[in-house]
């Protein structure tokens, strides 16, 4: 007999996961039923930043022709769930339909964070987070006009470069004593930096912003700083960061990690053995992951489950990183922590290259590293991890450009 499963969420894991079941059910035990805040499905949400440069919204989209004809799937688009009964096991829409399901994923993803400054309800103050936000923010922009954005990770480089590319004068703000602190260290950041100089945005890092202020219309027209300096700004983007959305109501309530997301075992498994969480909403043995990798590998391990296939516990995620921004060439690989007292390698190649590694104390092979600037491959040095690490690393990494 056909089983109901109900997906919470059509983003970019929640939409693997559906997209992996179809491949692997092929008995067709599985009735999917999806349900998507958004009007549109499925996109590429870590492209965002393309579509404000001009991209289109189906060179974003995730879903195919033949995904959407499936019999077995139903994509409701523009639904909202509001309520979860687990004794039921009924999901509850926005519009009052009541939904059965035999089994549950919670696949709600995060919410960006904006942090308590006064005047953040202002006009032109903007998140990044959906294709609507986004086509708020391009409508805004005014060129030759100062910006102001919010965070020094990956989001708020995204966000500048995007600003800057469509000729805005941005301004990035970070807490933090260097850009992002979550994957670099400062020498690497500081590579990062240099090409932010390069091309002319205006970084604010070891400060924040303490207001947010209007003009007379109520748009902006200012933010002030923690140093006291004052930018001025045509529009503010917060970039900070993202929380797990875990408020759903659910009756009775799930258990959730000590900072926030549905709380699961290392398959992603809930308290209750018909719910699985998925994606940025899940606390997977305690932790949340916002990298859409790990995302991926959990969305593979329940449509396993679903399916009948065993499936090894969810162990290290992958949390590397491999991009380019302000023209800058930056990635880490395998673990970039240094911890259990391993041992670090550092070169350096004036202000245009950069790499660290850490090695095992005990046995010398290779367990990660970070490069910023014109490095060697990621992906070749990601293959050494759990191995020696190559005789001639010094030329590995800093490969002769003339080659």
């Amino acid at each position: 007999m056909t089983a109901t499963l109900v997906v919470i969420g059509h983003g970019m894991v929640g939409h693997r996961l559906v997209d992996t079941l179809r491949e692997l059910d092929r008995d067709r035990r599985w009735r999917v039923v999806v349900l998507g805040e958004e009007r549109e499905p499925a996109y590429d949400r870590v492209r965002l930043s393309a579509y404000l440069g001009g991209r289109s919204r189906a060179e974003l989209s995730l879903v195919t022709h033949e995904f959407l004809a499936d019999p077995r799937i139903e994509v409701r688009s523009a639904t909202t769930a509001v309520h979860v009964d687990r004794r039921a096991r009924t999901v509850r829409t926005a519009d009052g339909d009541e939904l059965p399901y035999d089994a549950l994923v919670l696949a709600t993803g995060s919410r960006p964070f904006v942090p308590p400054v006064p005047g953040r309800e202002h006009g032109n103050c903007f998140v990044q987070r959906t294709l609507e936000d986004t086509d708020a923010l391009r409508a805004a922009v005014r060129p030759g006009r100062p910006a102001v954005v919010v965070g020094g990770g990956l989001l708020g480089l995204e966000a500048a470069q995007g600003l800057q590319l469509l000729g805005m004068r941005p301004h990035l703000v970070e807490a933090a004593p260097h850009l992002m602190p979550a994957q670099l260290d400062a020498e690497a950041a500081h590579v990062l930096r240099h090409g932010a100089d390069r091309l002319g945005l205006h970084l604010h890092c070891g400060t924040t912003v303490t207001a947010v202020d209007a003009g007379a219309h109520g748009a902006v027209r200012s933010v002030t700083l923690g140093d006291g300096t004052v930018l001025d700004a045509d529009l503010v983007v917060f970039a900070a960061g993202v929380r797990p959305r875990d408020d759903l109501p659910v009756t009775p309530a799930l258990r959730l990690g000590d900072r926030g997301g549905y709380l699961t075992d290392a398959l992603c498994r809930t308290s209750d053995d018909r719910v699985w969480a998925v994606g940025e909403c899940a606390a997977v043995r305690g932790r949340c992951h916002g990298l859409v990798a790990p995302g991926y590998r959990m969305a593979r391990s329940v449509a396993r489950q679903l399916t009948g296939r065993p499936d090894e516990p969810l162990g290290a995620m992958d949390t590397s990183t491999e991009l380019k921004l302000l023209g800058v060439h930056v990635a880490t690989f395998g673990s970039t922590s240094g911890e259990d007292g391993a041992v670090e390698m550092t070169f350096r190649e004036s202000v245009s290259r950069y790499a660290k590694v850490f090695l095992c104390r005990d046995t010398g092979v290779l367990l990660g590293g970070i490069l910023a600037g014109e490095t060697g491959s990621r992906t070749d040095l990601a293959a050494r991890v759990g191995r020696p690490p190559a005789a001639d690393l010094e030329r590995v990494l800093f490969p002769d450009p003339s080659f």
